[in-house]
């Protein structure tokens, strides 16, 4: 074989002499790949730090300094992106459209809480039934100071959890600082209205009793809606209640806009939010293009968009308080749709595909035992899971 080897390269150097013969090489190839490495666009972290002299670091000495030098640290800008940056998506910067809120500075707040524990602890019956085990803690004034210091922005992250603001207001946000009171009066209970509660239709037919805390000389603005009932155009809401220039919180003095329509979500469409907003005046408005005839039985009419409602008289209107629930079909709205709306009412029901039967094999080998039954000409039902 050598020898074969040693012929043909001195047959190939007499008939090309001025070739170059060129010896096979063994490369060997490697699945890495060497980047270009470039100096970072700012300084690293603890690159200040010289790793060859730790000792000479300053030492916390205790828990609470690090935390406090950790939280300092944290709050400094830096030029990389994080996991977060990179995973998720930047959110748009909302737009507070409420009321001004001018807190107390937390000195004064600090104060008074000491003054009240100073109390307390100089207080011998408060001391006595604790240690006898028979302190009661009065939750009316609990919840109350709850709804005056956190109640407003739990309601604004429930709302946000519901879609209210993306819905209603195309994304802005506010807080709703007046509290917004409203019930259902039946004829043996009475119905309130929480933060999605639950309201039948039934429950909801007759007008609300709305109360809220507010001056005398102020003027208000009540609206009911529903932005998930329509039945033609699902960015449309309709409008079940308009009440304006309301002075103070008297709603019965205040122009009816639109007369109250109980809430009818059709069959079929789930849970809608019925959403009660409550806005602040200015001074007094003209509703003179927004007003609907009293009784408004026509849906058209009572097609509505509170975004272009608030973009209109946003000058004057400043939103103040939120309340909503959430209602589904029962037989009363089967009595609206037929005899306040005088039409058919609608009914939505999924309608699921044939069942799907892959072609039949002519020696079905590895199948059930009722293999067959799929197959069947007469449309009796066939039991169990092919």
């Amino acid at each position: 074989m050598a020898a074969l080897v040693r012929m043909r390269r001195a047959l190939q150097c007499a008939l090309f002499p001025f070739q170059k013969v060129v010896e096979p090489v063994r490369t060997v190839t490697s699945t890495a790949v060497l980047f270009k490495r470039t100096a970072p666009l700012g300084p690293l972290p603890n690159e200040d730090i010289d790793v060859t002299d730790l000792e000479s670091l300053e030492k916390y000495r205790s828990y609470a300094r690090y935390l406090q030098t950790a939280e300092k640290k944290s709050k400094q800008p830096f030029w990389w992106r994080t996991y977060k940056q990179y995973t998720q998506e930047p959110t748009p910067e909302k737009i507070d459209i409420g009321l001004p809120h001018f807190r107390t500075s937390r000195r004064k707040e600090l104060k008074e809480r000491r003054q009240i524990l100073k109390a307390n602890r100089n207080n011998n019956d408060l001391e006595r039934a604790s240690r006898h085990r028979t302190l009661l803690i009065p939750l009316d004034e609990v919840k109350a100071e709850w709804e005056k210091t956190n109640g407003p922005y739990n309601l604004r992250t429930i709302g946000e959890h519901y879609g209210i603001y993306r819905d209603l207001f195309n994304g802005a946000t506010f807080i709703p600082r007046v509290r917004l009171r409203v019930q259902y009066d039946c004829e043996d209970y009475a119905t309130p209205v929480y933060r999605g509660n639950v309201v039948t239709p039934t429950e909801a037919a007759e007008v609300p009793n709305v109360s809220f805390e507010a001056e005398d000389s102020s003027l208000w603005t009540l609206l009911f809606t529903n932005p998930d009932g329509h039945l033609g155009d699902n960015e449309s809401e309709y409008v079940h209640w308009l009440v304006g220039n309301i002075p103070g919180n008297a709603i019965s003095k205040g122009e009816q806009v639109c007369h109250y329509f109980p809430p009818f979500p059709a069959k079929g469409t789930g849970y809608h939010r019925c959403i009660f907003i409550l806005f602040k005046q200015d001074k007094t408005i003209n509703f003179e293009e927004d007003s609907r005839p009293n009784p408004c039985l026509s849906l058209k009419m009572r097609t509505f968009k509170t975004f272009d409602f608030y973009k209109k008289h946003q000058d004057l209107l400043t939103p103040a308080g939120v309340a909503f629930f959430q209602s589904c079909w029962d037989e009363s709205v089967t009595h609206i749709f037929h005899n306040l709306l005088d039409m058919k009412e609608p009914i939505f029901e999924y309608e699921f595909p044939p069942t799907y039967h892959p072609p039949q094999k002519k020696y079905p080998h590895g199948q059930p035992l009722r293999y067959l039954d799929r197959y069947r000409d007469s449309h009796e039902p066939t039991y169990g899971i092919y």
